[in-house]
Order: C-alpha cells, then structure tokens, then sequence
C-alpha cells in the first residue's frame, strides 16, 4: 500500500497512524507532521482522493475500510473528490518548516492543493454559551433585575393551608 517507510513502528501501529493522519488530512486540509511522515500520508491520501473522483458504491465502501470516519468520506465524495475531478494528480503539497524544537526533527505541513476549506453555514448559526453568550447579553440593554432575597422566605399560603 504506502511506501516502504516503517517510520519506526510495528506494521499494526504504522497503519493505525496513517489511517488517523489521512483521515486528519482530509478533514481539515492540513497537519503539521515529520518529513517522513508527510510523505507516506501524501502517497495513501492521493490514492483516496483519485478514488473520491469517480462517485459509486463500491469505492465509497474501499474508502471507508481505511478512513475512520464517516463524516470525512462523505465530504471527500461530495466535495474534495469532483473539486480534483480534472486534475490527473499532486492533490497535495508537503512543505518544509524547519527543524523541531525539541529533538529536531524535520517539520513539514501537508496540504491539499488548490483546495479551500468550505465555510459550514451550520457553523455560523450555533447559539453561543459560556462567556462568549454572557458578553453579548452584558453588551445588549440591562434587564429589569428581581430584588435579591436572602434567608428562607415564606411560602405562598394555599388553598389547603387554610382550612
């Protein structure tokens, strides 16, 4: 399948880690991996992405053997796949940034083509919460505020109670 990198791991591991990092790629566009590691992702997500180009059952069922979610499948048949349909290969770029701080290693940023990321309009609609809502609600006009009460206050008397 990928090339014959063994990136220092046993061949399970390598290919979890492959499967998580394409899967990664095709979600958000770009990741910030080793050299290496760039290059054995480059090879397998440009496989899926060729495949993304022509839309039928049978490759969407190959696709989702080796991408673990669903979501990116669908979004790689639906929008990744036909933005590629004419281009007959390099779906993705793997650009050097310099060495590692800590051990340095070789950094790179993989990335896919040609290729921005559509804005989801779902996204844009989400009611806010936490601090962002409370900042918006100081911002708008205050609110007739209830007195604070302190201590137990007595209950309303009902019906029953006074009999």
């Amino acid at each position: 399948m990928p090339g014959t990198r063994k990136l220092g791991r046993a061949t399970d591991n390598r290919m979890a880690m492959l499967r998580a990092m394409v899967t990664y790629l095709l979600e958000n566009g770009r990741i910030e991996t080793t050299v290496t590691r760039a290059k054995e992702v480059r090879s397998v997500a440009e496989k899926y992405i060729a495949l993304a180009r022509i839309d039928n059952l049978a490759l969407r069922r190959q696709a989702l053997s080796f991408i673990t979610k669903e979501d990116v499948v669908r979004k790689l048949f639906i929008d990744i796949g036909p933005h590629y349909a004419g281009r007959s290969g390099g779906y993705t770029r793997v650009m050097r940034i310099g060495p590692r701080r800590g051990d340095a290693a070789e950094m790179a940023i993989i990335e896919l083509v040609d290729y921005a990321k559509p804005a989801p309009a779902a996204q844009a609609e989400k009611p806010k919460r936490g601090r962002a809502a409370k900042a918006d609600d100081a911002t708008k006009a205050p609110a007739a505020k209830a007195p604070a009460r302190r201590g137990r206050t007595a209950k309303p008397a009902t019906a029953e109670a006074a009999e």
